[in-house]
């Protein structure tokens, strides 16, 4: 079968082919061992400048940080609150620095250590005994054999044996068979490493041993501070999104304003004054910011005809804020009662008076 002519979501490698291969042309700086880019490439194709754009928003001492540990061969571990985009910096320091971000392990509680070493070809393994040929690589020891960063989501998400099938993996930089009577060991090429995520909130489902934090380098990946600059990503992405639903809207930019700073302001408990308010027990992040105005606009798009209503976002919140928890509905309640009622403009009025859509 032949591959899809269009998927849902390109990797980035996919994605930003073309800059990628304008950074490759124009690349004279030292490249570590195994990498495709240099250090100053890669943090340019993530931070954009001189004609790449920029692709997330974070410290540019983050991401110094993150590279020099993927060049002195420590595994890094990106943590912080769900929806601060850890998972995309993963897939775009992969794409850059080894030219692929597929080779992915998703944790679970579900997520055996099997799968993160290698399964087989039952099949093959009846008929033949144990061999290459009946041997499953999993995107991990394919990432060892070949040079590669594979990246594990929600590593904390896995039980702790499961985990600690890590470290002497890390530690040894080999991966033993011990089922095959030859060539049973792989040996890390030169490039191999391992970028993971966490989520602080769910630091306590399945805590890391003290020994595989070692082998570990920590980055915290915090949400956007700065309004502007998460105005600005929320309006992009949208762009993007709509580029490749092939819709000709253009984002209406007041509704973008309510939705951005109503999540900000719910996130922090702050609003953009500095009088503190209430703050929801959920994350509201960036990402789940992104998603409703895609789904703001579409509602607009497919069903009135225009761009997206202020009132859309109040059906939308009591979905993508409160969830499960109904004290967090009534927050979203209070908020645009005494809040959003103060602030000027007909989109935040139009916001204030569509109140009742919010469910009881």
């Amino acid at each position: 079968m032949s591959p899809p002519t269009r998927v849902q979501r390109p990797p980035a490698e996919a994605l930003y082919a073309e800059e990628l291969a304008q950074l490759t042309r124009d690349d004279q700086g030292p490249v570590p061992p195994g990498w495709r880019l240099s250090m100053k490439a890669v943090l340019r194709f993530i931070g954009g400048g001189h004609g790449i754009q920029r692709k997330i928003v974070c410290a540019p001492s983050l991401l110094e940080r993150s590279l020099v540990t993927l060049a002195s061969q420590r595994a890094l571990l990106l943590v912080g609150e769900p929806g601060t985009a850890k998972s995309l910096l993963s897939e775009l320091l992969a794409a850059a620095v080894c030219g692929t971000s597929t080779l992915t392990i998703q944790g679970s509680a579900a997520t055996t250590e099997d799968q993160i070493k290698y399964g087989w070809n039952y099949a093959l393994l009846l008929n033949e005994g144990p061999s290459q040929r009946a041997l499953v690589p999993s995107p991990l020891y394919r990432a060892l054999r070949e040079g590669k960063i594979v990246r594990f989501e929600e590593l904390t998400r896995c039980p702790p044996e499961v985990q600690d099938g890590l470290l002497s993996i890390l530690s040894e930089k080999l991966l033993m068979v011990p089922e095959l009577a030859d060539d049973n060991a792989v040996f890390a090429a030169p490039g191999f490493n391992l970028i993971a995520t966490a989520n602080t909130r769910d630091r306590g489902v399945n805590d890391m041993s003290a020994a595989l934090k070692r082998r570990f380098a920590f980055e915290t990946v915090f949400p956007i501070a700065d309004y502007d600059e998460e105005l600005a990503l929320v309006r992009a992405e949208l762009v993007r999104l709509l580029a490749h639903d092939q819709l000709a809207v253009t984002p209406a930019d007041d509704v973008l304003e309510v939705l951005v700073t109503t999540f900000r302001e719910l996130r922090t408990g702050t609003d953009k004054e500095g009088h503190a308010g209430e703050r929801l027990s959920t994350a509201v992040s960036t990402a789940e910011a992104v998603s409703v105005a895609h789904a703001v606009t579409l509602r607009g798009h497919y069903l009135r005809g225009d761009a997206g209503q202020p009132a859309d976002i109040v059906e939308a919140l009591a979905g993508a804020a409160a969830k499960d928890n109904a004290d967090d509905l009534k927050k979203i309640r209070r908020y645009i009662e005494q809040r959003a009622s103060r602030r000027k403009g007909d989109h935040w009025q139009a916001f204030h008076a569509a109140r009742h859509l919010l469910p009881e």
